[in-house]
């Protein structure tokens, strides 16, 4: 396998994360390699204008998130929502699932390789063990919280 012309290594702080760029195209990233033990608190890996948003978060014991929902965004064709998946890579989440109407369906526990994915209605994540490792992966393009979610009450 030939070597890459062009390969950036971007180190911030004691993490590694290798961007590999076009080669006929200059400046454009085609690929990003993320590894488990590059985890360092909460790391957005991807450029939020681009339309797959990937970070790595770690988590403390009872660290929380207030229940939300995604919003629609109109778009030059329809109406798109955000829809997002969590992978455990280490430790326990608890997953709490609501409704359309914002009401409660149920809770579930999530472990090492576990996945969730909400297409529609709201949700919350509760870390049950320090130092829980998780890959979040959402739609975007992101253009900030206001636009992305909605608080459930």
């Amino acid at each position: 396998m030939p070597k890459p012309l062009v390969k950036f290594i971007i180190i911030t702080y004691s993490n590694i994360m290798i961007k590999i760029y076009s080669r006929s195209n200059k400046g454009q990233l085609l690929h990003i390699l993320y590894k488990r033990n590059d985890f360092d608190n909460r790391q957005d890996l991807v450029d939020p204008k681009e339309f797959l948003q990937v970070a790595s978060l770690v988590l403390n014991k009872n660290q929380t998130f207030n229940a939300h929902k995604h919003l629609f965004k109109s778009t030059k064709n329809n109406k798109i929502i955000a829809q997002e998946s969590w992978v455990v890579i280490s430790g326990k989440i608890k997953v709490d699932y609501f409704d359309l109407n914002d009401l409660f369906i149920e809770s579930y526990t999530l472990e090492e390789g576990d996945c969730t994915i909400t297409l529609y209605g709201g949700h919350n994540y509760t870390s049950l063990t320090e130092n829980t490792l998780v890959y979040e992966f959402k739609t975007g393009p992101y253009d900030g919280q206001s636009k992305d979610k909605i608080l459930l009450k």
